[in-house]
């Protein structure tokens, strides 16, 4: 079986599915870039209790839109620098 899907009709490979993720913006400070906390809920492996785990990521802000405490919607995309991999889908709230 094949993992690479085709377009119906067209012949082109299909795009996979890319991640999204929602979070806070905590840094602003960099031009076109801004550094989003998102928080992930997951049961200890061992004990089984919820804890929070914090992932920082550093994201594309093309216009400058996003500002410190803005909750963001990001998708993964192609590596953009060394440490982008993340671009600005919409602020949801300011």
């Amino acid at each position: 079986m094949s993992e690479t899907t085709t377009a119906p009709a067209t012949g082109t490979k299909a795009r996979g599915l890319r991640k999204t993720r929602v979070g806070e913006v905590v840094s602003d400070k960099g031009d076109k870039t801004i550094i989003v906390k998102t928080i992930t809920r997951v049961p200890h492996p061992k004990f089984g209790k919820i804890v929070k785990q914090v992932t920082k990521f550093h994201v594309h802000d093309e216009k400058n839109e996003a500002k410190i405490g803005d909750q963001v919607s990001i998708a993964e995309t192609r590596p953009l620098s060394k440490l982008k991999r993340w671009r600005l889908v919409e602020v949801l709230k300011h």
